[in-house]
């Protein structure tokens, strides 16, 4: 992870992996989901506290960029909320 920008890839399968991501606030910050799974309810990820809300089509990675201004524990899930995960900005 270099200082310019913070990249973190998730793999999207039975759950998010991995599950607790930690990021340092004020550095430019992206997240790639990759669903590699066709259980149902992992085809979107979303976080109200984040502001995303993305869909996740099989086997096709998808970036969300988030803002690490505010430090802070974050929550993002799948579409039913059955999985979880967490973006911690420190």
């Amino acid at each position: 992870m270099s200082q310019a920008s913070q990249n973190v890839n998730i793999q999207v399968a039975g759950g998010y992996q991995p599950q607790i991501v930690e990021l340092k606030a004020g550095v430019p910050a992206t997240l790639t989901f990759t669903r590699t799974s066709a259980q149902g309810c992992l085809d979107v990820v979303h976080s109200e506290q984040l502001g995303f809300d993305t869909a996740l089509p099989l086997n096709q990675p998808q970036t969300v960029t988030l803002s690490t201004t505010a430090a802070g524990t974050y929550t993002f899930s799948c579409g039913m909320d059955m999985f979880h995960g967490q973006v911690v900005i420190r």
